[in-house]
């Protein structure tokens, strides 16, 4: 049922571009924070591997370099290894970070590990090789000191020196008065006693919250060291929600309008060729794509376009085919008419009567094959099937042509007596009748009518004759209307032309067909119809 509803497929349509959309927006989420995250480890690294890059560059020696960097694992609890350089497998990124004097963060997701590489100044041989499995506090309070050490060396110069390294950290540092902190008396009696402070700030700016370090600065009782405040990574920061949330839209609208322009593409190919229709132009058939709606609707339009040509075509012939055939016995009424005027000898006169009502029984048998015809080829006739015994059918007709003893000899293969079909009785007669006439008309001497169920469950007639039969190439044309061939079967052999239409237009408003072959007993022509002897089966409890 999907594939046959278009709005059913539109629906469904959607609902998986949703979930792709959705699941697009996550996995672009997660890549952004994921590069978001490195970018953010490496900033909050990068300042503290120039201070200990510094740092251990002024170590006169190597011993001395070991011990700094000793007493710095110690101070931040945290593995520091002094390796060779050619121990390290650096990508190219990351040796241009380690010459600009930047860290290297190699995060581990499964182990949630991260390993600072650091540069040494002055001694591009050997690097510094950090594993920091998590940040504490003691992490932050650690990296004050370094930054006092640095600024140790450079007395009275404390606050210039700050400003120097300040583009290798992504948050400000300053040296501050302590009064103009918001700072409460707990807070500066443990920077009164050398302790370091940290200060959480929680906000409902860009920001978010934000740590700031605040550290006393031992040759000074009146300035301590601000660094900070520090941003805590925001995993879904509104930029990238609001940047996100309108790129999924977009990606949406997209998938939309890819769902709809195929519709809208076949629906502006059924409105031209209505336009096309509304001029009379009915060559235009829509292609049928697909068995939805649309395709359901292209397949409506291109039969309503054939039996809108097939009528225009038909009453065209018809107004033809009737001028034609009425002319000739109305001429002929005319003419005997004229006679019966000057004529006083009775025989005659009653012999140009007779010839007359002959006439004027064509003219009734003609206008009722026209009248039959018309109605089955205009539109859906009233058809009331029923079920009806087919061998009273046949029989019937049977015994109808017998009666105008024709000298030919009909012969009947009754089927079984209790045979039932569904059918029109009227229009199954006419069938019969026309299809018997046909055949008796044109045989030599033996006509065979059949009927019954064929190997499909299809109810059938069939009427066979000894004639000539017809040839293959004119088959073709047989059932169109007022057409005769030019063989025997011609004008002097009676007919109008109409009683095979019919007869092919009665097969096609019951469903079936009507085809024509060669009789494999008798020689000649078998015509053949089928249609569903049930149109409606009912269902079994």
């Amino acid at each position: 049922m999907l594939k046959h509803s278009i709005f059913l497929r539109i629906y469904a349509g959607l609902v998986i571009l949703v979930v792709l959309v959705a699941l697009f927006g996550y996995l672009l989420v997660q890549i952004i924070n994921y590069q978001r995250a490195q970018e953010y480890r490496e900033s909050l690294t990068d300042g503290m591997a120039y201070i200990i890059s510094e740092g251990i560059a002024r170590q006169p020696n190597e011993q001395q370099r070991m011990d700094w960097i000793s007493d710095a694992s110690n101070l931040l609890e945290l593995p520091i290894y002094y390796v060779k350089a050619d121990k390290v497998d650096l990508t190219r990124a990351e040796n241009k970070r380690l010459e600009e004097r930047k860290a290297v963060v190699r995060w581990d997701a499964q182990t949630s590990v991260a390993y600072i590489i650091i540069g040494l100044k002055d001694d591009a041989s050997h690097l510094l090789y950090i594993k920091a499995e998590n940040i504490t506090e003691r992490q932050m309070k650690a990296l004050p000191v370094f930054v006092l050490d640095y600024l140790v060396y450079y007395p009275g110069q404390e606050k210039e020196y700050l400003e120097r390294i300040q583009h290798y950290f992504s948050y400000p540092m300053e040296i501050v008065n302590v009064q103009s902190l918001p700072l409460d008396s707990e807070q500066i009696g443990r920077l009164r006693l050398d302790h370091s402070i940290i200060l959480y700030r929680d906000s409902a700016t860009v920001r978010g919250t934000t740590i700031s370090i605040v550290s006393p600065i031992p040759s000074s009782t009146s300035e301590v060291l601000v660094m900070g405040p520090v941003p805590l990574f925001n995993w879904m920061p509104f930029q990238l929600v609001a940047g996100i949330t309108l790129l999924c839209l977009f990606v949406l609208s997209l998938g939309v309008y890819g769902l709809l322009v195929p519709m809208q593409r076949k629906l502006h190919a059924v409105n031209y060729a209505l336009r096309k229709m509304k001029t009379g132009d009915m060559s235009i058939r829509l292609p049928v794509e697909s068995t939805d709606e649309v395709g359901s609707l292209a397949s409506s339009y291109n039969s309503m376009s054939d039996h809108i040509q097939r009528l225009i075509e038909s009453q065209r012939e018809l107004m033809r085919a009737v001028s034609h055939e009425l002319r000739t016995p109305v001429a002929r009424i005319r003419f005997g008419m004229e006679m019966l005027a000057d004529e006083d000898d009775y025989e005659y006169r009653q012999q140009q009567v007779e010839q007359i009502d002959k006439d004027i029984e064509a003219l009734n048998t003609l206008i009722d094959e026209i009248m039959t015809y018309a109605k089955l080829e205009q539109g859906t006739p009233s058809l009331d099937f029923e079920q009806i015994i087919l061998f009273e059918v046949l029989d019937q007709v049977l015994i109808e042509t017998e009666a105008l003893k024709t000298g030919k000899t009909l012969e009947l293969q009754a089927p079984p007596l209790n045979l039932e079909v569904d059918a029109e009785r009227r229009y199954l007669h006419r069938v019969v009748q026309n299809l018997v006439g046909n055949a008796v008309r044109y045989c030599d001497h033996h006509v065979l009518i059949s009927g019954g169920l064929n190997d499909e469950g299809m109810a059938y007639i069939c009427v066979e004759d000894d004639g000539p039969g017809i040839p293959e190439e004119e088959r073709s044309r047989i059932f169109e209307a007022f057409s005769r061939l030019d063989n025997s079967r011609t004008r002097a052999s009676g007919g109008y032309g109409l009683g095979l239409s019919i007869v092919s237009r009665i097969a096609y408003w019951f469903g079936g067909s009507v085809t024509i072959d060669d009789s494999p007993e008798l020689g000649g022509a078998r015509f053949t119809m089928v249609w569903p002897a049930q149109r409606f089966k009912e269902s079994r409890k």
